[in-house]
């Protein structure tokens, strides 16, 4: 259901219901008694303060409209989940997909891009409500980009932490290590692990992720408290180049960096 205010989206489809409404020659009673609702709930979607897929479809079969207040629907849903999502990461989102490298560090939590299903909607729902489900759609839709054709170069480096840490249950977990090192035997792909046994590194001041261009330009982005910020100065690009250079040079080699995860798994 959307129910964000200032939706213009949501606004029409309220505008548009009442001008068929009227056209029909219908009171609010007549039609709530059409489509099985209350006549409260025509005005409250009449006033485009909230609406539901379910009579989007209601409405689209009464009035013949060809889909015309699903595709409404759709459309405030999705601006609804572009403001719940972090100030620069659409941004973000749309550059990965057009990216030929992507470089991304963890430190927290396991970056979305590798995040299952199940660890995805155990971080979304304590997070972003209402949308989350949504929200985990579009996630998972997002990992198509590691094995697409002419997929880019990826390189994952997370905190050792992040493999320990149970998110949801162990089983969530279990399923999570699993995928990870599914994911870290592509061709396109490189997982390590930075182990617990450094202390203190670069990485620890937070999470990012660095995208390459096949024009040679990047970009980079990170996160913190439900804060996105997209970068693209090259020099404050290439500042989180060396940071990651930093960091990755306390990883351990791929092979160990696996059997490190593989242990975790089997501790679980």
């Amino acid at each position: 259901m959307s129910t964000t205010t200032d939706n213009p989206a949501r606004t029409f489809f309220g505008t548009e219901l009442r001008r068929r409404r009227d056209e029909a020659g219908l009171t609010g009673k007549q039609l709530a008694d059409s489509l099985g609702c209350t006549p409260q709930w025509i005005s409250v979607m009449e006033g485009g303060k909230k609406i539901s897929e379910q009579s989007a479809h209601d409405l689209d079969t009464y009035f013949k409209t060809g889909g015309l207040f699903h595709r409404l629907w759709k459309l405030a849903n999705d601006i609804e989940l572009q403001t719940t999502l972090p100030p620069g990461f659409p941004e973000y989102a749309e550059r990965e997909k057009r990216a030929n490298s992507i470089r991304v560090y963890s430190a927290i939590l396991l970056t979305g891009l590798f995040q299952t299903e199940d660890y995805a909607h155990t971080v979304m729902t304590s997070t972003d409500g209402p949308h989350s489900a949504d929200l985990v759609d579009k996630r998972m839709e997002r990992k198509a980009i590691l094995t697409r054709d002419k997929a880019p170069h990826v390189w994952l480096t997370v905190d050792e932490t992040i493999l320990r840490r149970t998110v949801g249950s162990p089983e969530v977990m279990r399923k999570q290590l699993a995928f990870l090192l599914e994911v870290s035997e592509l061709p396109n792909v490189m997982v390590d692990v930075v182990p617990q046994s450094v202390g203190y590194y670069a990485g620890l001041g937070g999470s990012f992720n660095l995208l390459g261009f096949e024009d040679g330009t990047s970009s980079a982005y990170t996160e913190s408290a439900g804060v996105g910020m997209l970068i693209e100065q090259p020099n404050k690009v290439a500042l989180f180049r060396i940071r990651y250079d930093l960091l990755r040079g306390h990883a351990l080699p791929v092979r160990e960096s696996r059997a490190l995860i593989q242990a975790v798994l089997e501790e679980l």
